[in-house]
């Protein structure tokens, strides 16, 4: 039977889908239509954080209780996070091109986010390099602690010291402030519910998954 909060998850996302592309948006200069891609690009990063923060739970489980479960748990975590990370970072380009006419620019946000992917990619190698299950969830567990705090700091809070085109930071007003009026808001907070929960959802599948091989291995 299905959970109730996968359900809500799937009426979300179509609702964020259809809304999004049906629903009148404010006309603003040089955004124009292209604001739209806020119901896709700012979840994906509210969604990648949430799961990033799941999957640093579970590293401090690993160490807490010694159990490696909560290693696979942590590792389906993160890979869910980063494929949400992809899919910002290309929606983030698309957008880009559109309004500063470029897929990338030299901005704080953009670079800090690259940055924080590429140490979670070393998350991924770092895996793959220790063949003892234990060592490896350990050693795993340690690193994805540290890592979380600083990839906020990095996408959170550097592009706010310095000047930045992304809203909201280095001086630039944000969305709150200017554009996200009633309109918007009807969309967006569904949009972060529901590609949040469908988040969880494949990291959900991935766990089970990874469980059942898993015991297929020590069989």
């Amino acid at each position: 039977m299905i959970s109730w909060w996968k359900i809500l998850g799937i009426v979300c996302i179509f609702y964020a889908i259809i809304g999004g592309l049906t629903m009148p948006v404010p006309d603003l200069p040089i955004l124009e239509q292209s604001i739209r891609n806020l119901y896709y690009h700012v979840p994906m990063w509210f969604g990648m954080i949430l799961l990033l923060l799941a999957s640093m739970i579970n590293a401090i489980q690993v160490l807490n209780k010694k159990d490696l479960k909560y290693d696979i748990k942590s590792e389906a975590y993160a890979t869910t996070a980063m494929t949400f990370g992809v899919i910002g970072l290309l929606t983030g380009m698309i957008w880009a091109k559109n309004t500063w006419g470029a897929f990338w620019t030299n901005d704080p946000k953009l670079n800090s986010a690259a940055i924080g992917m590429l140490m979670y990619a070393a998350y991924f190698v770092l895996r793959s390099s220790i063949d003892d299950e234990e060592k490896k969830a350990r050693v795993s567990a340690v690193y994805n602690i540290f890592s979380f705090p600083v990839f906020c700091v990095l996408v959170s809070v550097l592009p706010r010291l310095t000047d930045s085109l992304h809203p909201g930071n280095g001086g630039n007003p944000g969305f709150n402030s200017y554009d996200l009026d009633s309109r918007l808001r009807l969309v967006f907070y569904p949009a972060v519910i529901g590609w949040s929960l469908i988040g969880f959802w494949m990291s959900d599948l991935s766990i089970r998954t990874m469980f059942i091989e898993n015991k297929k291995n020590n069989n």
